[in-house]
């Protein structure tokens, strides 16, 4: 025995298990084992087919949620089958600097000291989060250890870390020369408490409540009413727009009105953009804060009035110069109420607000000075990729999200206003000069040379992410032997930000190679929300959020994966709760407890499986059954269907294994059987165990670690062949005569319940017709499984079931229950059921019901009465089978 199995938790001596399964005490064991051990590292120089996956990265600042549980459990469950069908398997781990979140974290560490980033300075304050990085930072590692996930820590990343600084100054600079980067003012989500603008994935919208007012602006016929819920703004309106055909307001359109409070006057414009049928179908246009309106400034060379600082603070000069937005709005509706300008009031307004997804902060859409990515020839590559097919989309009717997302990009904002980040690598000069640098170039220096001060939105260097953390833009070997990488493993609620973007600058960094090794993937595969049973989302106000972390603790690292990935199909959102959680646990006990009374049984894998001719039907139809199983998960794995092979793999063996195979042929390793019959099947026991353990190991790997290696003695599944189905074990007959033993089992079984006899109590019985079912040489084993003894002199048949099939089977249980309480028993269910079916008669003979209620409310009904009529009729034949007292 090898010294992995050595250190399994049993004596080396004996093949026993403890009697039970302690996750606490296996998980952590193993995965030091398995680092330890290289198992997971990946080797550059080896000949076998690459196989890439890049673990989206979480934030430095994260904990591991459950989004992250069900990603990285599916990231797992690939990468794991792919080790074993041995390719040379590298999952790529590592953190995202996350710019605004750790700024953040950091600057709240500051102010409980009494302390401002601006006290410390640019640079201390950098030094002071790379300390906290070291100290804090990356907890989510340690947490994706405990879920077991088999990544290659010897090449874990930052996005900070120096190769990927390289990587981003490289592919800034060749954007610069290549005019895909240019600096402009444009609209912004712009967050007052964070002061910087944010991309659109850092906004979370919500529906809040406001008061929508509408403003009359002028008098008489030049008068024209618009609405508003950010009534500050209107001090930077520079026009009215009203539709083109628009026939109320066609003899305003290039005329004037005076903008209240502010002594200017504005034009009157017809733009195709307002919506003549909402509102007044007048709106008022502000440039400057909004980016409909900016964009309508645009088309007719209106000013830009920035009313607005970066604080949120009103600039403009006047009575509420100085003033929070907060403060100006109300006071501003006080001022137009005071002229007699405001026409309507709706409080409250149901509205949809941006927020700062890191402080919650209300964002303000802002004109700023801002660097942005051209993204129209970057965009379009993207998207020829996935239409030319060098990209896959799973599911593929997600593609045309994906389209529409990249066919209509807008330019990318990738300037922000923080310190924590990647200093944008731009020089302005004393005459003007605007200088970008690259990763080899010396800065300009001198008198009046400065670096600008913003850093790089984080999505930049995330874009970046499949090749920089392969070594990008120097050409190593992990980038030659690894990319473009396999699969990408994300929700698809990120698909227009971070896929989006990683299409672009993988194919423009990687373009001086053939077109069909551009991509930064070759399939992008989707997975959904994770939700309660209920298909809620989750949330912590919602009371239905789950820490994987707690179900680990309580459940094991494999109960949690098993049950998110019951539910992981391609673009689906998954489904789950505690008590499925529970149901995973009882599920890696069965396996336990399956693979221990096999041991005890004498299992083994040692020598050549018999040959089919030499085995008992039992045996060969586990070993069909094997192996369509096999070929079924194989398909499963290979479409993404991880919910389908848990489903597969669930079943096989809770059902065939264990509650089958492992019951037929306990007759058979007892003591004193055929000796050579069972060498046989115990060979065969341990085969199928094997197998089993090897399929499972992607999803569930502590167990199947525990149980494996000290069934085979082997160094461990980890790096396990991945079972290969085999046709050649197909054997129809067997598994159409052990599905009739089945049938005839289960029937007489549920006939012993209907009888009212006790699951271990044995009576006397008459089975005729095996012969023609093929089972006659199974009657002994039958009988055994179902407690059924050889007729005495004495029978008297008291009960008889026919079963499909021509098997008859007739029960003597005189003496075997108590005639009158079962009858009692018996008339109590009658009645019970007698009481439905009156209920549901009532219900559907009332015509005031069966009018008016929903249709899926009757058929309820209907269906209910139906199951009445069965147990009525189901326990009346019980009741009439009764011998007499």
């Amino acid at each position: 025995m090898t010294e992995t199995a050595r250190t399994a938790g049993v004596d080396p001596r004996t093949t026993e298990l403890p009697a039970q399964y302690s996750a606490k005490t296996v998980e952590q064991r193993r995965y030091e084992q398995w680092v330890a051990a290289g198992l997971f590292e990946a080797n550059a120089k080896s000949d076998k087919p690459p196989f890439t996956i890049v673990i989206p990265p979480p934030n430095v600042t994260g904990v591991l949620h459950i989004g992250h549980a069900l990603d990285h459990t599916m990231q797992d469950a690939l990468i794991r089958r792919k080790r074993m069908q041995g390719y040379e398997a590298l999952w790529l781990p590592g953190t995202d600097h996350a710019g605004i979140a750790t700024q953040n974290v950091v600057e709240r560490q500051l102010a409980s000291e009494g302390l401002s980033r601006h006290d410390l300075g640019r640079e201390r304050f950098i030094e002071r989060v790379w300390e906290w990085k070291a100290k804090s930072g990356g907890a989510i590692l340690g947490q994706m250890r405990r879920l077991g996930d088999s990544v290659d820590w010897s090449r874990e990343r930052f996005t900070m870390d120096a190769g990927l600084s390289r990587a981003v100054v490289t592919i800034f600079k060749r954007l610069f020369d290549d005019s895909l980067i240019h600096r402009a003012e444009r609209i912004t989500n712009w967050c007052p408490r964070c002061h910087t603008a944010l991309s659109d994935i850092e906004v979370e919208h919500s529906d809040d409540e406001g008061e929508l007012v509408s403003i009359r602006y002028g008098d008489g016929e030049a008068r024209i009413v618009v609405a508003t819920t950010r009534a500050e703004t209107m001090l930077g309106d520079t026009a009215v727009a009203v539709h083109p055909s628009d026939e109320r307001y066609r003899h305003l359109v290039g005329t004037e009105v005076e903008l209240p409070l502010t002594n200017r006057r504005i034009p009157i414009i017809a733009d195709h953009h307002v919506d003549p049928t909402f509102g007044t179908g007048a709106v008022k246009v502000t440039p400057a804060h909004d980016p409909n309106d900016f964009e309508i400034g645009q088309r007719h060379k209106l000013p830009s009035i920035t009313i607005l600082d970066e604080h949120g603070v009103v600039t403009v000069h006047g009575p509420f110069e100085g003033l929070d937005r907060y403060e100006a709005r109300p006071a501003v509706v006080a001022a137009l109420r005071q002229q007699g300008r405001i026409v309507a009031e709706k409080r409250p307004y149901l509205h949809a607000v941006g927020h700062c997804s890191r402080c919650g902060t209300t964002v303000e859409p802002r004109l700023s000075l801002q660097w942005f990515v051209k993204t129209g020839p970057l965009a379009k590559a993207a998207g020829d990729a996935v239409r030319d097919g060098r990209v896959r989309i799973e599911p593929p009717e997600l593609a045309k999200r994906y389209f529409a997302w990249v066919d209509d990009m807008h330019d990318w904002c990738i300037s922000r206003q923080l310190w924590w980040g990647h200093r944008i690598p731009v020089w302005y000069g004393p005459a003007g000069e605007v200088i970008c640098v690259g990763p080899d170039e010396e800065p300009p220096s001198g008198a009046g040379w400065r670096q600008d001060e913003d850093v790089l939105d984080t999505w930049f260097s995330s874009a970046l992410w499949p090749c920089s953390t392969l070594g990008w833009p120097d050409a190593t070997e992990d980038l030659e032997r690894f990319y473009p990488t396999s699969v990408l493993v994300t929700a698809y609620d990120i698909l227009f930000f971070w896929v989006a973007r990683m299409m672009m600058f993988g194919l423009y960094a990687m373009s001086d190679r053939p077109a069909d090794r551009q991509q930064p993937f070759d399939v992008v595969l989707l997975h959904g929300m994770v939700r309660d049973q209920f298909g809620k989302k989750m949330s912590k106000s919602g009371g239905n959020a789950v820490d994987p972390l707690d179900w680990i603790d309580r459940f094991g690292a494999d109960a949690t994966r098993f049950t998110l990935a019951r539910g992981a199909n391609p673009g689906s959102d998954v489904p789950i709760n505690e008590e499925w959680c529970q149901g995973s646990r009882n599920f890696c006990n069965k396996l336990w407890n399956a693979t221990r009374y096999a041991l005890m049984s004498g299992a083994t894998t040692a020598g050549d499986l018999p040959s089919p001719a030499e085995l008992s039907t039992i045996d060969r139809w586990i070993l069909s059954r094997l192996h369509e199983v096999i070929a079924e998960c194989d398909q499963q794995f290979e479409a993404y269907e991880l919910a389908k092979v848990c489903e597969t793999l669930y079943h096989f063996a809770w059902d065939d294994v264990c509650d089958w195979y492992l019951e037929l042929t306990k007759p058979v390793l007892a003591q004193g059987a055929d000796p050579e019959a069972a060498r046989r099947t115990r060979r065969v026991l341990g085969h199928v165990l094997d197998q089993l353990l090897r399929l499972l190991h992607p999803l569930i790997p502590f167990v199947t670690e525990e149980l494996w290696t000290v069934l085979t003695g082997g160094e461990s599944v980890v790096v396990a062949a991945w079972p290969a189905a085999d046709a050649s074990f197909a054997d129809a007959g067997a598994e159409r005569e052990v599905a009739f033993l089945q049938r005839v089992v289960t029937e007489v079984r549920r006939f012993r319940a209907d009888q009212g006899l006790r699951p271990g109590q044995r009576v006397a019985a008459r089975i005729d017709g095996l012969q023609g079912g093929g089972l006659a040489a199974h009657e002994p084993l039958m009988r055994s499984l179902v407690r059924l003894e050889e007729p005495g002199e004495s029978f008297r048949a008291t009960a008889t079931l026919t079963v499909a099939g021509g098997v008859a089977v007739a029960l003597d249980t005189s003496g075997a229950i108590d005639i009158e309480a079962e009858r009692a028993r018996l008339a109590k269910d009658l009645a019970a059921a007698e009481k439905e079916s009156a209920g549901c008669r009532a219900k559907l003979g009332n015509e005031a019901f069966t009018s008016k209620a929903p249709t899926a409310v009757v058929d309820k009904i209907k269906n209910r009465l139906a199951a009445a009529e069965s147990e009525i009729e189901r326990v009346g034949a019980q009741i009439a089978a009764l011998p007499n007292a």
